[in-house]
């Protein structure tokens, strides 16, 4: 990773949290250093010490403003393409992951800034942050995953009333429409660390396997019901429910892996 990359994303492991934080002033546009930076970090998810992430930023009054306009200005189609794709590894890399990641919004996220939210397990926001998909007014559509993240966090309607108009809302309104998942009225950031250590400190198995069943929410009722019959056996027989089940019994913590 180069020194600039570095910079500009900084990765972190404490308390089996793998934290991700986003420097590059003025707004943390989605640029190749960010880009860079985060599909550096995300590679780390691997690590058999990261058990949960947190996304957040160290820049004043955004989370993540979105793609870089002026380096967007010199792409032609291929070149664009290949921006897309390079932006959304590290996306799909945390989306797909079964490793619980939380998104703490403190300020702006909007275009690929709110996408990489929505490719979080979980996104706390404050009441004055501002999320939207601006993308229209550029003659452009979310490409990183914003048409159907979107949809599938808040609804068809909500992804196009906030996609065709291009509007913004407040963390409030976000948290109105199931955009986002806690409204903080305080230090988000201490929050969304508490959240994410305390889901790393839960057994790994199980995390991994309700959101692998959530997932499965999504598609057929019926393959969803037997995929949730098939991995609640699965907790006993490769997981750690035993343990857990022993120290309750016994009047103790679990002690997971």
């Amino acid at each position: 990773m180069s020194t600039d990359t570095a910079a500009v994303v900084r990765a972190t492991v404490e308390d089996r949290v793998l934290e991700i934080v986003l420097d590059r002033p003025p707004a943390n546009a989605l640029g190749a250093p960010i880009v860079d930076g985060l599909t550096a970090a995300v590679a780390r998810l691997a690590d058999d010490d990261v058990r949960a992430v947190l996304v957040r930023s160290a820049v004043p009054g955004y989370f993540a403003a979105g793609a870089d306009i002026k380096q967007m200005g010199t792409l032609d189609g291929p070149s664009f393409a290949a921006y897309r794709d390079a932006l959304r590894h590290p996306l799909e890399a945390l989306a797909a992951s079964r490793v619980p990641s939380v998104a703490a919004i403190d300020g702006l996220a909007l275009g690929g800034g709110l996408e990489l939210a929505m490719a979080c397990t979980l996104r706390l926001a404050t009441p004055a942050s501002t999320v939207g998909l601006p993308e229209v007014k550029l003659g452009l559509i979310p490409g990183a995953g914003g048409t159907q993240r979107l949809t599938r966090v808040a609804g068809r309607g909500v992804a196009l009333d906030l996609m065709l108009t291009g509007r913004s809302v407040d963390g409030t309104e976000a948290h109105r429409l199931g955009i986002v998942d806690r409204l903080v009225d305080g230090d988000v950031v201490t929050e969304a660390r508490a959240l994410a250590r305390g889901l790393a400190a839960s057994s790994a198995p199980a995390v991994a396997s309700i959101i692998a069943c959530v997932d499965a929410a999504a598609g057929d009722v019926a393959a969803g019901m037997a995929f949730e019959g098939e991995e609640v056996v699965r907790m006993i027989t490769e997981g750690e429910a035993p343990e857990g089940i022993a120290a309750f019994l016994e009047k103790r913590r679990p002690v997971w892996a």
